[in-house]
C-alpha cells in the first residue's frame, strides 16, 4: 500500500509562492496518476491539478497558470508549485496516488498539508 506524505504548507501572504511536496513511500513509477486535491471546511474536496506516468499534466482553471504540477520519479516525491497565491486558495491541500490494474484503480490519500493566504 503505498503511503503519501505532503509537506511545504503554512502562512503566505497575497501574491506570494510556495511548494508543497507529496513523498511517497515506493515508487511512484507505478502509478498511472498522481494528483492534488484541495479542501475547504465545510467544502467539498476539488481537484487541483494532475500528472500522469507519461508525465501530461493537467489544472483546474481556477489555477491554470499559477500552479505547476512536476514529479521527480528517483525521489518518489511529487511537488506542487504555487505562484500568484490569494486568499481563495487557502485550503488543506491533499496528495493522491491512483494506481491501475485490470479493470480496478486504487486511490490513495495522505493526509494533507494547510496553506493560508490571508485577506
Amino acid at each position: 500500500q503505498v503511503q503519501l506524505v505532503e509537506s511545504g504548507g503554512g502562512l503566505v501572504q497575497p501574491g506570494g509562492s510556495l511548494r508543497l511536496s507529496c513523498a511517497a513511500s515506493e515508487s511512484i513509477v507505478s502509478a498511472n496518476l498522481m494528483a492534488w486535491h484541495r479542501q475547504v471546511p465545510g467544502k467539498e474536496r476539488e481537484w487541483v491539478a494532475t500528472i500522469t506516468s507519461a508525465d501530461s499534466t493537467n489544472y483546474a482553471d481556477s489555477v491554470k497558470g499559477r500552479f505547476t504540477i512536476s514529479s521527480d520519479n528517483a525521489k518518489n516525491t511529487v511537488y506542487l508549485q504555487l505562484n500568484t497565491l490569494n486568499p481563495e486558495d487557502t485550503a488543506v491541500y491533499y496528495c493522491k496516488a491512483v494506481s491501475c490494474g485490470g479493470l480496478r484503480c486504487i486511490s490513495y490519500w495522505g493526509q494533507g498539508t494547510q496553506l493560508t493566504v490571508p485577506s
